[in-house]
């Protein structure tokens, strides 16, 4: 992604033809009408996020207003318009999870990487995401990493189970 004059980001030449294939795919099967979420995740799979270039971008080539676009992007919790860190770090907030320790958990992992829930480490590697019931009940509290479930949590495993992101041991 390339930064632009004032200093955010916009997509990069190379990902705008991949955005742009996508949608011309989509046009292809015929009409593009109710296919606006379905651009958005391939343009958020592409870049990370949706920046307020990227949302100008899909808008133009819908011929819809940006607004339309920005209101379907601020509404759906699985759209991010800010980027994320390479591991994404969800904390299970669900009943059973909090009742044994999710609170802490959370709080443990914002303590060793410095962010609070919702942010992204300055380095970009990690971010911090607190989440509704993942339904792993008989694990918890649990956490899971770009996929990876870690249950049974302890505050103690937290800086375990950074380290091994941070060494690069887990992909």
């Amino acid at each position: 992604m390339a930064e632009n004059a004032n200093g955010s980001c916009c997509p990069d030449s190379g990902q705008l033809i991949e955005i742009n294939a996508f949608i011309d795919e989509l046009a292809a099967k015929g009409s593009l009408d109710g296919k606006l979420i379905s651009i958005l995740h391939k343009t958020q799979e592409i870049l990370g996020y949706l920046p307020v270039e990227a949302q100008a971008h899909v808008a133009r080539r819908l011929g819809i207003p940006p607004a339309k676009v920005y209101g379907v992007v601020s509404f759906y919790s699985f759209f991010s318009m800010v980027p994320k860190g390479k591991y994404v770090i969800d904390v299970c907030m669900g009943t059973a999870c909090f009742v044994l320790g999710a609170d802490k958990i959370l709080d443990e992992f914002g303590k060793v990487l410095g962010i609070e829930p919702g942010q992204t480490t300055d380095d970009r590697l990690f971010s911090l995401i607190a989440l509704r019931c993942v339904g792993a009940c008989g694990l918890a509290p649990v956490a899971i990493i770009n996929g990876k479930m870690y249950g049974k949590l302890t505050k103690e495993s937290v800086t375990e189970v950074i380290e091994m992101y941070k060494g690069g041991g887990v992909e």
